[in-house]
């Protein structure tokens, strides 16, 4: 990969403070992404287009608060790196056991949502974890949760930001702090004349990810490339999926016969 380094030969310490420039073009040929080491590290990314990656270091600190001469630094901050070390052993354990056949899958995932009778607010229900989802006034509601397309979102970033954790813990990459913005539009008039060919769905979907860390360039760079390699939802976006949809009617007089439909997420406008 072609790198060129600023830094000025002969100073000490000088290279890790010093901006330098990585330009990588990932395997699949349709996304490019550049690498910037500077004061902390910024990640944009079009899911659909290309992508930056801004790295920032602390001086030469390396792994888990240990400078690269291996003396411990006193400006290394304990926390999420601390933290890391934890994750490393059981990504590792994890992965061991995949690895040995005593963790297979697949794993079934399951959500429900029911609507409350007086509100209108989405429960939704995950294992034991409740979320609200409402919607803003004009839509009747009182705000009382995220809308859906910005839970979302949410859970895009959430999800990033994880595997973000899960490489740097499994490549012993150190991380101060891990933050993922995700923006999308949704166009309320999409469908109505003069807007026949605009989304329903959120659209123009970018995500930012900043990352303070000591890392090397090169190091986040595969850290940063692996992520995206990696993380289901940003795969789950990008790939064509099928979903297999069901409806149960059941009127007040006694249930109704199942009726299934199985609609390919792909085929929508």
């Amino acid at each position: 990969m072609p790198t060129t380094d600023t830094s000025t030969a002969g100073e000490p310490g000088l290279a890790a403070r010093q901006p330098a420039t990585v330009s990588t073009a990932p395997g699949d040929g349709n996304r490019a992404s550049h690498v910037t080491v500077g004061s902390h590290v910024t990640v944009g990314s079009h899911v659909t287009g290309g992508s930056h990656v801004t790295v920032g270091s602390h001086g030469t600190v390396g792994s888990h608060g240990t400078a690269r001469d291996g003396s411990t630094s006193a400006a290394a901050r304990p926390g999420l790196r601390e933290f890391l070390v934890h994750k490393r052993a059981a990504v590792l354990a994890r992965e061991g056991a995949i690895a040995a056949g005593t963790l297979s899958g697949p794993a079934v995932l399951r959500a429900q949502s029911v609507a409350d009778g007086r509100s209108g607010v989405r429960r939704i229900r995950i294992r034991e974890h409740q979320i609200l989802s409402d919607s803003p006034p004009d839509y009747a509601g009182d705000d009382l949760g995220p809308s859906s397309p910005e839970l979302v979102l949410g859970v895009f970033a959430s999800c990033l930001t994880h595997v973000f954790e899960i490489v740097a813990a499994r490549l012993d990459i150190p991380l101060d702090e891990i933050r993922v913005e995700v923006e999308g539009q949704l166009e309320p008039r999409a469908g109505r004349p003069g807007f026949e060919d605009v989304p329903r769905e959120p659209h123009n979907i970018t995500y930012q990810a900043s990352i303070t860390s000591p890392a090397t360039v090169e190091e986040i760079e595969i850290l940063y490339q692996t992520v995206e390699a990696e993380c289901p939802l940003l795969a789950l976006f990008t790939n064509p999926q099928t979903i297999t949809g069901s409806l149960v009617h059941a009127p007040s007089g006694g249930p109704a016969p199942e009726l299934s439909v199985e609609v390919q997420a792909g085929d929508r406008g």
